[in-house]
């Protein structure tokens, strides 16, 4: 396959759990068929990453190549952007400072001010 002749996409990281492997979701528009609305649809690769730079929610440039394994036929060109993931995890998250609502409790400010 020429250089010039392969394809070339730009999409999201969505996982990094692989060894030099990641998983990248390129979003593309479609019209309807019936109602000619676009519509949002959605492809994934597995991509080689061969120096493990990228991390979850980067945008990258993927370019076609020759098959590396089973799966794989693209590899990264570069990363254009760094992700930005929360450090916060859920399991964090103290559930008894909010209401049924979702809302921050008045009574936990309270106490923590009278102490």
């Amino acid at each position: 396959m020429s250089y010039e002749r392969r394809k070339i996409k730009i999409g999201k990281v969505i996982s990094d759990k692989m060894d030099k492997t990641v998983v990248v979701t390129v979003e593309w528009l479609q019209p309807h068929r019936v109602y000619k609305k676009n519509v949002r649809k959605w492809s994934r690769f597995k991509v080689h990453d061969g120096s493990n730079e990228c991390r979850l929610g980067d945008t990258v440039r993927i370019i076609e190549t020759r098959p590396t394994s089973k799966t794989k036929r693209w590899k990264v060109e570069e990363i254009l952007q760094k992700g930005d993931v929360a450090e916060l995890q859920p399991s964090d998250i103290n559930v008894d400072d909010f209401d049924s609502s979702g809302h921050e409790r008045a009574e936990a400010d309270a106490s923590e001010v009278n102490d």
